[in-house]
């Protein structure tokens, strides 16, 4: 994929093993490609290892569902308003079932209203998270009833890591070229 960003351009060729070793283990995953943050990650192959660990188990393997992982990262792409990250989730989202409503709202940094109550704890979980930096009691107690602690310390792993997702694709400036115009304003 033809993605542009800031960085030196990287060929397999001119990696160092550790780069190679790195990018074979991502292109053998469940990604199986070398996009979005892995650009910039792949520039230090020790980060780029353990993140894409973590990233594909944020994206794959936890308790919750993929509609809910996709609404907790398209909440933090538009709280940082990441637009590789917007472009490469808005379709997942769609796929998985989250709402065209929703995600408009989203995008337009609106509070959705929501139909499913699952979506408007994960949605409110991670608003309040992003905007006081705490969550409260009530809050927590809430996403714990619906969907059991260790989901809930997963969903909070889900917001950080696409949070690091976002900031290296805002600081590397990585786009997927597109005629479509870009999901948010630029500053």
């Amino acid at each position: 994929m033809n993605i542009q960003s800031r960085l030196t351009s990287l060929h397999e060729d001119e990696m160092s093993p550790d780069q190679r070793k790195v990018l074979s283990e991502i292109l053998q995953g469940p990604r199986g490609n070398l996009d979005g943050p892995f650009l910039a990650w792949i520039h230090s192959p020790a980060l780029a290892d353990h993140a894409q660990r973590l990233g594909a188990f944020c994206r794959y393997h936890t308790r919750l569902d993929l509609r809910l992982s996709e609404l907790a990262i398209l909440l933090t792409a538009a709280w940082w308003q990441s637009q590789a990250e917007w472009q490469i989730h808005e379709p997942i989202a769609r796929g998985s079932g989250l709402s065209d409503d929703v995600i408009d709202a989203l995008r337009a940094q609106r509070t959705p209203a929501f139909v499913q109550k699952d979506e408007a704890i994960v949605y409110h979980l991670g608003e309040e998270l992003y905007r006081t930096r705490r969550v409260s009691d009530e809050r927590y107690q809430e996403a714990v009833n619906a969907f059991g602690e260790p989901a809930v310390v997963e969903l909070v792993a889900i917001f950080g890591y696409y949070a690091l997702v976002a900031m290296t694709l805002n600081v590397f400036a990585v786009r997927r070229p597109t005629t479509a115009p870009l999901p948010f304003p630029e500053p």
